[in-house]
């Protein structure tokens, strides 16, 4: 019986972490997909940069934030995650902003590294 090689797939976070489900959604199939054997990766893009922001308080909003988690991504086997440099840029954040470790990668490097996935999910 031939072995499999696990497929690349990339979630591709682009939505506001509040406002609407998606972003909390997205993290939520990541978490799912981290307990398969598959080599994921997470990206984000646009707004999906704010969910990554340290220090969020969501008593205002009468939601629970969520941003905390993303710092269980490397135990569910999300090693690959890559932040979009202008992004973060535009929103005013740095790396010591995030709640996690991530890549920072120009436009280009955010290409390649898209094109060598299997599967791209878009949140």
């Amino acid at each position: 019986m031939e072995e499999t090689k696990p497929r690349k797939i990339m979630f591709v976070n682009r939505k506001a972490p509040h406002g609407s489900i998606y972003a909390y959604e997205g993290l939520e199939v990541i978490l799912i997909f981290g307990a398969y054997d598959q080599e994921i990766s997470a990206v984000f893009l646009d707004d999906a940069v704010l969910s990554l922001k340290k220090g969020q308080d969501t008593t205002e909003l009468g939601t629970k934030g969520f941003s905390a988690t993303f710092r269980v991504l490397e135990s569910y086997g999300v090693e690959k995650r890559y932040v979009d440099k202008e992004s973060l840029a535009q929103r005013g954040l740095t790396e010591d902003d995030l709640v996690v470790d991530v890549e920072i990668v120009d436009a280009a490097a955010l290409r390649k590294v898209m094109g060598e996935q299997d599967v791209l999910l878009p949140f």
